[in-house]
């Protein structure tokens, strides 16, 4: 029987000093029931966003310590089913998202999922369900649940759906994995600031890869691994991954750096997860043919 930790053990930063009241052995599987990224306080289309307390967004259930764990290793999270409930949110506030010079009014859409639909005013949307909060604590501080970084966080990828696996770097005894922020269905770069915002519960089975690490998380779909990187603006996100491809070509393809560039331009596809958060964050994807996942980890040193 799976673990099961409830959405009333939440946590709203990646941080060593976060202590684990739940434990998994490698090969298990573990429920994290969660709550929406409001933190539950959109009642109705009339909840004002001035009675948000901004402290309790973006919660993140966990941590969740798991056995054998230890820096320079790489946590493997597979998930393995997500469930949302039959009701989403969708917000946007003046000042936030792609377009913060706009001048519109701050509005709340209360959203229904039927089946494997979402129903937006007339039109009806495929729901996609996916993870935007998915981390480890970090090599030191203290960061927000509402940002990314190496250790993951908030990194709003769509690819982080049923079926895909997630390569995180270990920097503390236990990893400390937490995760929450289910949205029904985002399209790349979350334009508003918020997808469809829904709780539910997410089943994910964990694992090990001992004494090597991603730099940076690394997501693992059918046909192809995405380095999820990260920056102040799209620019610096885009030269992470881009770096960080190119590196990896070289390794699997034992090519020089110019031949590996040219070939980056014609295999990698960069693309952008979300423009919105504190952090910004773009993906280079690299079809399989090309790597393998022993590229994409590095040896601690």
């Amino acid at each position: 029987m799976a673990i099961r930790i409830p959405r009333d053990q939440v946590i709203y930063s990646f941080s060593k000093r976060h202590s684990a009241r739940y434990t998994a052995v490698p090969g298990d599987s573990v429920i994290f029931e969660t709550v929406d990224a409001l933190g539950g306080q959109i009642v109705n289309e009339s909840t004002t966003l001035d009675k948000i307390d901004w402290s309790r967004v973006n919660p993140a259930t966990g941590p969740l310590y798991v056995e054998g764990a230890r820096p320079g290793d790489t946590l493997v999270v597979e998930i393995e089913d997500i469930k949302v409930s039959d009701r989403a949110v969708i917000l946007v506030a003046p000042g936030f998202g792609a377009l913060p010079d706009k001048d519109f009014r701050p509005s709340v859409k209360i959203l229904r999922v039927v089946g494997e639909k979402l129903i937006f005013g007339n039109l009806e949307i495929k729901v996609r369900p996916m993870v935007g909060v998915l981390g480890v604590a970090p090599e030191e501080g203290e960061i927000p649940t509402g940002t990314s970084g190496y250790h993951g966080g908030n990194m709003d990828v769509a690819l982080l759906t049923i079926g895909s696996r997630v390569y995180l770097p270990v920097f503390t005894d236990g990893a400390l994995l937490a995760l929450g922020d289910i949205h029904v269905v985002q399209a790349d770069g979350e334009i508003c600031v918020a997808a469809a915002e829904a709780s539910g519960e997410v089943r994910v089975k964990v694992g090990l890869v001992k004494g090597k690490r991603p730099r940076y998380p690394v997501i693992e779909s059918e046909d192809k691994y995405s380095i999820v990187a990260f920056g102040k603006d799209l620019d610096e996100a885009a030269y992470r991954a881009s770096e960080e491809a190119v590196y990896t070509l070289m390794r699997a393809q034992g090519l020089s750096f110019e031949e590996s560039y040219m070939l980056a331009s014609l295999v990698v596809d960069l693309r952008i997860n979300q423009v919105v958060d504190p952090v910004k964050g773009v993906r280079a994807e690299i079809p399989k043919k090309y790597v393998k996942l022993e590229h994409l980890l590095h040896h601690l040193t």
